[in-house]
């Protein structure tokens, strides 16, 4: 991996470890989670510090993705997330990809390893780099345990009059903005119109 930004600390805990697959076990056991291509990838490592970096808290806390994503399983391990905080979850041996503003879950037909060849051979592709490299463009940088916010949402289609805006915030408060987003538009049909309102 390149542009590693942060690396977890040893793991403190194994009682989450031993949860979890062999083949993800060993790479934690190697690296316990890291924040790579310059904020494209988050791999959660096990263990409570920091707070945006756990697996236990994205798996099993108060705001797991389980517990606000209709499409989304208890069993179901939110191992990664990309830079704008959609998830990527191992379902079984596969890995599923999460749109964390619409609530989709893909399958990406790949286990663990292949994902993880995937990225290696294909960054901007497999982890939908486009919105960070804009930022970069920029002169923005992405540090770890931020994501970025997208205003209007990936998923709407504007009239073209409002501009596009692209910033970094604390990962707590982008999952829990998208959280917010979903649980407003999952029963609306494809095509409804919606309003922002000043701050939302």
């Amino acid at each position: 991996m390149i542009g590693i930004l942060f690396t977890g600390a040893p793991i403190a805990s194994a009682t989450t470890l031993a949860l979890l697959p062999a083949y993800l076990q060993n790479f934690l056991r190697k690296q316990n989670g890291v924040v790579a291509y310059f904020g494209g990838l988050h791999i959660r490592g096990c263990g409570g510090v920091p707070a945006w970096h756990s697996l236990e808290e994205a798996w099993h806390g108060p705001t797991a993705f389980w517990r606000t994503y209709d499409t989304v399983e208890r069993s179901d391990i939110p191992f990664a997330q990309d830079c704008v905080g959609n998830q990527f979850l191992l379902r079984g041996d596969a890995v599923y990809f999460l749109d964390t503003e619409t609530g989709e879950l893909a399958d990406l037909e790949v286990d663990f390893k292949h994902f993880l060849f995937g990225v290696e051979k294909f960054p901007v592709d497999a982890l939908g780099m486009q919105p960070l490299r804009t930022f970069q463009q920029g002169g923005g940088v992405l540090p770890p345990g931020q994501l970025l916010s997208l205003y209007p949402p990936a998923c709407i289609a504007t009239d073209g009059k409002t501009k596009p805006s692209i910033k970094a915030v604390p990962s707590s408060e982008r999952l829990a903005w998208l959280a917010s987003f979903y649980q407003k538009i999952k029963g609306l049909p494809d095509g409804q119109s919606i309003q922002f309102k000043s701050g939302e």
